[in-house]
């Protein structure tokens, strides 16, 4: 058997980034080349139902081995990586036995992963550790979960005397861009309900996520050359500065933790004749969610009045929602999952997820969809890492899964 840290060190070498930009479905075509190969390996080991369609989504079910009426449970991750860092020629390193102290990355761009500004490193001293050489992304979000859950369903298939249902497995593209969910087929993946394997440390159990919302405001301003100016330009950036400076400024991903929402400015372009401001709203609450978004365009409406015409505008589009409303009535399936992790001896660490998973969607498509942890840390970035120990324990938590469903949930269904 190849184990989950040999898969995932074959996966990361496919270059998988989405595009935000693109229009295609999947964003890029590059993520059905790491597709066609899970679709591959799901025929070696014999799964059944294997599909991969044009738009790279791929699914695939493990019979059941029991003679009990058990339910269809999923587990699902994403092939794509972040395009916020390069994921072009991933070149993972492995410490085997890492001494607790800083890690270079890189000594000739003298980049390291610092035990001061990432400390909780330093709990797998001892460890196997998979980091990246500093150039590039890691791409263990999702491609850790991805290999944990082909480790899973290889062992199933090699003891048979594991008993569990039938175990449907999904892998979906564009989900860093938010797209994952967009053209999943719930009613195709016949799943009773399922868990997204997307999380970071080891322990983490989540089935609460942020209400989110874009806001895209565009400010517009009249360029006149600077000497012939007065009272005729109106300076777009300047503008865009005064909106900024109206909104909390502790409100922000920097200053906030757990439970605590945010404004968050993504990105900013502009001249004098017109800026571009890219915000994301989150809240866990919904009615301080609502909150944020009505204070925003309240900020808007102000500066028109102040200027006695429309120089800003905005536009906001919902994104996701949190999942606890729909994952509340059937919390026995988080339940299962706190069970399997106590029995492979990992504390479960039940926290909000400050983001969204494809899960979120998911949930409201039909399909509960909790989130396990994959073991990984400081996702999106060069220095994102995935202690070899914790991505055994996940695939052990997997396989937990499934046997408690089967022994404890057959009579329910």
């Amino acid at each position: 058997m190849e184990n989950a840290v040999d898969k995932l060190l074959r996966y990361v070498k496919f270059d998988t980034s989405s595009d935000e930009e693109s229009s295609t479905v999947p964003s890029t075509l590059k993520q059905l080349k790491l597709a066609e190969q899970l679709s591959e390996e799901l025929s070696r080991l014999n799964m059944k139902n294997i599909s991969l369609d044009e738009k790279g989504y791929v699914m695939a079910t493990l019979p059941g081995n029991t003679n009990k009426k058990v339910p269809t449970i999923g587990f699902i991750s994403h092939m794509d990586t972040s395009p916020e860092t390069s994921g072009r020629n991933v070149n993972p390193h492995i410490l085997e036995n890492y001494n607790g102290e800083n890690i270079i990355l890189n000594k000739k761009e003298n980049i390291i992963l610092s035990t001061e500004d990432f400390p909780e490193i330093k709990n797998y001293k001892g460890k196997k550790i998979i980091t990246t050489d500093g150039t590039t992304l890691l791409g263990a979000d999702d491609k850790a979960g991805i290999a944990e859950i082909m480790a899973a369903m290889e062992y199933l298939a090699e003891h048979p005397e594991i008993k569990h249902g039938d175990i449907r497995v999904g892998f979906t593209p564009d989900e860093e861009i938010g797209r994952g969910p967009d053209h999943f087929d719930v009613k195709k993946f016949n799943a009773k309900f399922a868990y997204t394997v997307d999380g970071g440390a080891l322990g983490e159990l989540e089935f609460e996520n942020f209400n989110a919302a874009s806001a895209k405001i565009t400010v517009s301003g009249r360029n006149v050359h600077p000497g012939e100016a007065k009272g005729k330009m109106i300076n777009s950036m300047l503008i865009a500065s005064e909106f900024i400076n109206m909104l909390p400024k502790d409100e922000i991903p920097a200053s906030t933790e757990g439970y605590d929402g945010f404004y968050h400015l993504v990105s900013m372009k502009g001249n004098v004749d017109e800026t571009k401001l890219n915000y994301i709203i989150r809240d866990f609450d919904q009615n301080k969610f609502n909150g944020r978004k009505n204070f925003i365009e309240r900020c808007v409406k102000k500066i028109n009045e102040e200027y006695g015409r429309e120089v800003i505008d905005v536009k906001i589009e919902e994104q996701y929602k949190n999942m606890k409303e729909k994952i509340e009535p059937v919390k026995y399936i988080v339940d299962i999952a706190f069970k399997a992790m106590k029995e492979v001896d990992v504390e479960p660490k039940v926290v909000p997820i400050r983001g969204g998973t494809d899960g979120a969607r998911l949930s409201f498509m039909g399909l509960p969809t909790p989130n396990i942890c994959t073991g990984g840390h400081n996702f999106h970035g060069k220095f994102e890492y995935i202690p070899a120990f914790s991505m055994e324990k996940v695939v052990q938590i997997i396989i937990k899964i499934a046997q408690i469903t089967e022994k404890n949930y057959s009579n329910s269904f």
